[in-house]
């Protein structure tokens, strides 16, 4: 079955064709230059393509050259300028000639495709292309400039901003635009009293950091015409991404002071926040923030779908206020979803205490991933009233932490009201979530409390204890470690293992070593992670013995360990990479990944029974290896059959033939 059917046999025949011939092969020129005449744009296309793949050569340009020649073949000669576009400098000598031919046309051609090449070599001859007798002509060269750039070239197009032709101003404003180059601002202003150089004139505008010219943008915005308000706007934008830090204050001051007599400012600026113009939407975030209009807080939220644009956005909702605050919880369930996670976000610096109740009816429906930017919110509206529903939301494991962070923040400005919420359900055994926020809210008065936890009869309780006091007090979470090390609970035991490993100590080694044989394997890991979390050099005898273990995950963590600390050398790799499990061989060779010992080790796991070993293996050849291991790469390369392995395998060696 035809994969076009759509199409009539015959031109799918010779596209297929063309796209099949090797660009290489002898006498293909003629073919190829046959299928630029074709009477399909898609075959005609396909053998552009295929003459930009040929080597380049100047006989190659001669030959689309004169197909540029050919009146009356406008497909033609607009493929072989497409080509020729593609074959860089071989191209460049024969097309500065043709700047020289009696028919205009050509020349226009040559300008053109100079344009396209982009290279600086060409900027003289162009220049004084802008004196040929044809206008066209001058217009090309004109473009073509502005894409090649270079001191003479942005010299010209200046100079033609003088010029009596509208066609060759506006495309020297185009061009100076797309340099970056403004032209000064008296002969800009100039400009803009043509109306048809308005839209160029104003994007110039945008490159000049100057408050006159930020203020003549801004009477852009009450022209008639949406393509001027928009090339108004669109400068703005330009403005705002090259104005940083106290630069942007003023920015932003001198186009409210411009913006605020004007009036009908809103329906143009809601307009403009939807364009597809990503740079008009950037100017009409900074128009929105410059006037503080909360009004617009909905439209300025969905201009967050356009990633770019999300930290303008941001900004943008910064500056409205309480007011913005409250459209955009009023709002926040209409908007879409990048929409409504920028405004969540916003929402945590625009709050206040009229918001608590909307924001726990937001928390009836948000979705999962915006409830914890909720909560921090709560935790800024600096009201007693929020101080409920963030203890409720303790109960919530995805939630504690957040809330937990929002009640030390809300604190600052009712700390009687939280303590008393978080003693309270403490006392009333609410959630052991309650201990760590009471800790954090209430510091060292809390001890007493933590330590009597310490000793309570339910583990979950003992655990958040134990915790809370080693972020508070060293001395007293050591005591407390000391008797969660040895409780009947697994999950205690494994919160003092890991309290420890975060309060270190020159005892912490003596105080892991039982730990390290405790019946429970996952004591034993925990153990483990915490010696060399903690650099417990003491234990490392230990941990070298465990890489041996039968149980995978503990020689896993025993290795991971061992490289933290330093002490993961030659022998035990060697002993690793022969354990039975290959996550233990794995683990070995990325904690030798950076030595020689390891690349000695990865060479020879190249032919190992497993896959994933072989491809670990050659990744660990790929970052460290010398080329000295080229040739054991490539055997192993030819030798290998799995696909992964294969990928891997082939990286690694185009990574050592570069070294």
């Amino acid at each position: 079955m035809s994969p076009r059917p759509e199409l009539p046999a015959a031109e799918e025949a010779r596209y297929l064709a063309l796209q099949s011939l090797d660009p290489c092969t002898a006498g293909v020129l003629e073919i190829l230059v046959v299928g630029l005449h074709d009477e399909s744009w898609r075959v005609r296309h396909v053998a552009a393509e295929a003459l930009k793949r040929m080597p380049a050569s100047s006989e190659l340009a001669a030959r689309l050259i004169a197909v540029l020649g050919e009146r009356g073949e406008t497909g033609a000669r607009n493929a072989a300028a497409e080509a020729l576009a593609g074959l860089g400098g071989v191209a460049l000598g024969p097309l500065v000639a043709l700047l020289a031919h009696p028919d205009p046309d050509q020349r226009k051609f040559a300008a053109d495709i100079l344009g396209q090449l982009g290279q600086r070599e060409a900027e003289a001859a162009l220049v004084r292309a802008l004196s040929d007798a044809d206008l066209n002509v001058r217009v090309s060269a004109a473009e073509a400039l502005g894409r090649i750039g270079g001191a003479k070239a942005m010299a010209a197009l200046e100079a033609l901003l003088e010029e009596p032709e509208p066609l060759l101003r506006l495309s020297a404003l185009e061009g100076l635009t797309l340099l970056r180059h403004a032209a000064p601002l008296p002969v800009v202003k100039a400009l803009l009293e043509d109306p048809r150089l308005q839209r160029s004139a104003y994007r110039m505008l945008g490159l000049i950091p100057d408050a006159d010219a930020t203020a003549r943008i801004c009477q852009g915005l009450t022209s008639g015409l949406r393509s001027v308000r928009e090339a108004a706007l669109s400068a703005l934008g330009t403005q705002a991404a090259d104005a940083a830090g106290p630069r942007r204050g003023a920015l932003e001051a001198g186009v409210r002071e411009a913006l605020l007599p004007l009036s009908g400012l809103r329906p143009r600026l809601a307009e403009a926040l939807a364009s597809d113009d990503v740079l008009v939407r950037a100017g009409a975030l900074v128009a929105v923030a410059s006037l503080a209009d909360a009004a617009l807080a909905l439209p300025v939220a969905e201009c967050a779908r356009e990633a770019r644009l999300l930290r303008e956005v941001l900004h943008t909702l910064g500056r409205l206020g309480p007011d913005g605050g409250r459209a955009l919880l009023r709002g926040l369930e209409e908007l879409s979803l990048p929409a409504r996670a920028a405004a969540a976000e916003a929402l945590v610096e625009l709050v206040d205490a009229s918001a608590v109740a909307p924001l726990c009816a937001v928390l009836e429906w948000v979705e999962d991933e915006l409830r914890a930017v909720v909560v921090r919110a709560l935790g800024r509206t600096g009201a007693s009233t929020a101080v409920s529903p963030l203890v409720a939301l303790l109960e919530e494991p995805a939630q504690a932490g957040a809330a937990t962070r929002a009640l030390a923040g809300l604190a600052e400005s009712c700390r009687p009201a939280v303590l008393e919420a978080l003693e309270d359900a403490v006392a009333r055994r609410a959630t052991p979530a309650a201990v760590a926020a009471l800790a954090r809210v209430g510091g060292v008065p809390a001890l007493p409390t933590l330590k009597r936890l310490a000793r309570d009869e339910d583990a979950r309780w003992r655990t958040a204890a134990v915790v809370a006091a080693c972020e508070l007090d060293g001395d007293v979470g050591r005591e407390l470690v000391r008797a969660a090390l040895a409780d009947e609970s697994v999950p205690v035991r494994i919160a003092g293992v890991r309290a420890l490993a975060r309060l270190g100590g020159a005892d912490a080694g003596a105080l892991l070593s039982p730990a390290l044989r405790d019946e429970d394997a996952s004591v034993r890991v925990a153990a483990v992670e915490a010696a060399g979390d903690s650099g417990a050099l003491d234990r490392v005898p230990d941990l070298v013995a465990l890489t041996r273990d039968a149980d995978g995950a503990l020689a896993v963590a025993a290795v991971r360990a061992l490289a933290r600390m330093g002490a993961a050398g030659p022998g035990v790799l060697r002993d690793a990479a022969g354990h039975s499990d290959v996550e233990v061989v794995k683990a070995a060779l990325a904690a030798g990944a950076e030595s020689s010992a390891g690349v000695t080790l990865a060479l020879s796991l190249l032919r190992h029974a497993r896959w994933d070993v072989r491809a670990a293996a050659a990744r660990v050849l790929g970052d460290s290896a010398g080329p000295e291991c080229l040739v054991a790469a490539r055997e192993a390369l030819e030798a290998e059959s799995d696909a992964l392995a294969l990928r891997a395998l082939s990286e690694a060696v185009e990574r050592l033939l570069r070294r």
